[in-house]
């Protein structure tokens, strides 16, 4: 089934978003946030991965100077696996990079394993520990950062 990835400023989008989200995460971010986020379209970016019939995905990032900060990313868990999160997250610091951002930070739970592994494969490095960042339940955030957003050589990676 084919997808495409794309920015997007509709509110008509966050309904989907939000049960992706709720889907995904033990504290997850609210509709009333979302809608904070595109309120803000010079500095918070929202991308979905669309197929035709549904949103599978999101990134939820902002540009701040010349950093990405990923705020959340999550793919519906029907969807996961194929290679859906490290497109988007592709894409998510591309277009950043275009942009002008020079960087990408974010934060993990130091269990979420196949999200660590993802952004590793990418080329995030732990930098630090956010001890009990995380709350339901408590847990440390591992700060990851990835330097140097360069398109072309991103690409190769």
């Amino acid at each position: 089934m084919s997808w495409t990835i794309e920015r997007t400023l509709s509110h008509a989008d966050l309904d989907e978003v939000v049960e992706i989200e709720k889907a995904s995460f033990t504290n997850p971010w609210t509709r009333q946030m979302y809608v904070r986020e595109l309120e803000n379209p010079d500095v918070s970016f929202l991308y979905v991965l669309r197929f035709p019939d549904r949103i599978a995905g999101f990134c939820s990032c902002w540009l701040v100077l010349d950093e990405i900060h990923i705020n959340n990313l999550a793919v519906l868990r029907a969807h996961q696996g194929q290679g859906l999160g490290t497109a988007l997250l592709r894409y998510v610091i591309e277009a950043g990079a275009a942009r002008g951002a020079g960087r990408a930070t974010l934060e993990v739970r130091r269990s979420n394993a196949p999200a660590l592994r993802l952004y590793q494969r990418l080329g995030f490095e732990v930098a630090a520990t956010r001890p009990n960042y995380y709350v339901s339940p408590p847990e440390d955030a591992l700060i990851l950062w990835k330097e140097t957003l360069n398109c072309a050589t991103f690409r190769s990676s």
